[in-house]
């Protein structure tokens, strides 16, 4: 099974969200529109603070 990484191909930020949909089998599209989303509810803080500490903590 694939370890959790930021994703060289399929990124357009950092490749978080690309790692996440590589390793759990979904597309990076319904991430991302997830994560959008929830930006939007969250007034956007909380979540770019959690893509950040992603983007430092996860391997390439």
């Amino acid at each position: 099974m694939n370890k959790l990484h930021k994703s060289a191909n399929n990124r357009m930020v950092a490749g978080v969200l690309g790692g996440f949909a590589e390793r759990y089998g979904v597309d990076a599209t319904v991430l991302r529109v997830i994560f959008a989303a929830l930006a939007v509810v969250t007034i956007g803080f909380p979540m770019v603070i959690l893509y950040v500490l992603a983007a430092v903590i996860m391997p390439d």
